[in-house]
């Protein structure tokens, strides 16, 4: 309770009791100094008292309503902050699922691409290799530094080795000499 509700109370319960000792000092006083009331004076007096009493009820009623809306709007701000907060928690959390939805659509198309390179494209470039291997009888060195073409010729009768420098010669210089080795009688 914050210090205004807390005086405020005070003050209320305070008026409650000034009011309630105004009211019976009222009776007594006439009880008193008229020796007595006629029977309509009581009962007005104990209206009134009755009136006074559900007054200062009500006004404790209407504080403690007081105190209760304040609270509640204490908590009705706070579930206000905390559904904004969350509501932007919501809002990175959904933009951190969609990124990896993409990355997983990514990988999943990337392992498409791995598996049909495992299944179609590297055992048809092996077939292919192997194929050239057994028309040309050309043993490749796939060490050799960039721009060099090196491997062994095995000829009908001697083994010949394959040493082109790519930069120096052009395409279709080293693809006739290496077409020239390849024996022709089937």
């Amino acid at each position: 309770m914050t210090d205004g509700g807390s005086s405020q109370w005070k003050r209320n319960s305070s008026e409650k009791g000034r009011a309630l000792r105004a009211v019976k000092f009222a009776r007594e006083w006439s009880w008193s100094s008229h020796g007595g009331l006629p029977r309509h004076g009581r009962e007005i007096l104990a209206m009134e008292e009755e009136v006074a009493q559900s007054l200062l009820d009500a006004k404790e009623r209407a504080h403690q309503g007081g105190v209760e809306l304040q609270q509640l709007q204490a908590e009705l701000q706070k579930a206000g902050e905390d559904n904004t907060r969350l509501k932007a928690s919501l809002l990175q959390l959904t933009r951190e699922l969609e990124e990896l939805k993409e990355i997983e659509a990514s990988l999943e198309r990337q392992e498409r691409e791995v598996d049909e390179d495992t299944t179609v494209t590297i055992p048809s470039a092996v077939y292919v290799a192997q194929l050239y291997h057994r028309i040309s009888k050309i043993e490749w060195d796939y060490e050799s530094e960039p721009g060099m073409v090196k491997g062994i010729h095995h000829g009908p009768s001697v083994a010949q080795p394959i040493h082109l420098d790519s930069t120096q010669l052009s395409k279709k210089f080293i693809s006739d000499y290496l077409w020239s080795l390849v024996d022709t009688d089937w």
